[in-house]
């Protein structure tokens, strides 16, 4: 029972970390090293939701425009959010413990301990089980924020946060095909010194 405990905190965690690390399946510091000239395309998106969708966008984009440097980073919740899930993944672990244990916390206040902790008493590993998946539940809500941004060299092309929606292929590749068309015009054009 314990093992089962250690090994689903353990996956928890080893998950949080990889999808803030690694999107795509791929390092954001591979990304970086493998695309080092040209234009900088960066997607902020919500891993949990959005990242199939960055790994096609990403794919037909670096064929389509081979000189684009793409990068992809997760965009973060308000710190009040992050705040209440880095809260609720550590009372998740001292409540597991709790009742493993099988410590009395309401006895240290002075109150009776409620019917809910007396039936997780009896029911370890259902109690255990539970607190783990509502909490991680709660905890994925606080740091999902539906956001799917684009920037071309630090230049907002798409917000999802704005328009409600994710961009189609055809859409962000005629803003890329009218960025790209931009940025040659501006090169090409005399700069005076006055």
């Amino acid at each position: 029972m314990r093992l089962l405990l250690l090994l689903l905190v353990a996956a928890s965690a080893v998950a949080r970390s990889e999808a803030s690390a690694n999107l795509g399946g791929v390092p954001s510091k591979r990304l970086k090293m493998q695309y080092a000239t040209g234009p900088l395309l960066k997607f902020q998106i919500c891993v949990s939701g959005y990242r199939r969708v960055f790994e096609e966008y990403m794919r037909v984009i670096s064929q389509r425009y081979p000189d684009i440097r793409i990068e992809g980073e997760n965009y973060l919740p308000q710190p009040i959010y992050r705040h209440i899930a880095s809260f609720l993944s550590v009372f998740k672990l001292v409540l597991i413990g709790l009742i493993i244990v099988g410590k009395d916390p309401f006895a240290f206040f002075g109150m009776q301990a409620p019917s809910i902790w007396q039936w997780g008493q009896e029911n370890k590993v259902y109690a255990c089980m539970m607190v783990f998946f509502l909490s991680n539940m709660i905890e994925n809500q606080c740091m999902s924020t539906g956001a799917f941004e684009i920037t071309l060299n630090d230049v907002p092309v798409w917000s999802k946060l704005e328009s409600g929606h994710l961009p189609s292929m055809q859409q962000l590749v005629q803003i890329l095909d009218n960025e790209m068309k931009l940025n040659v015009h501006m090169d090409s054009i005399p700069h005076h010194r006055s």
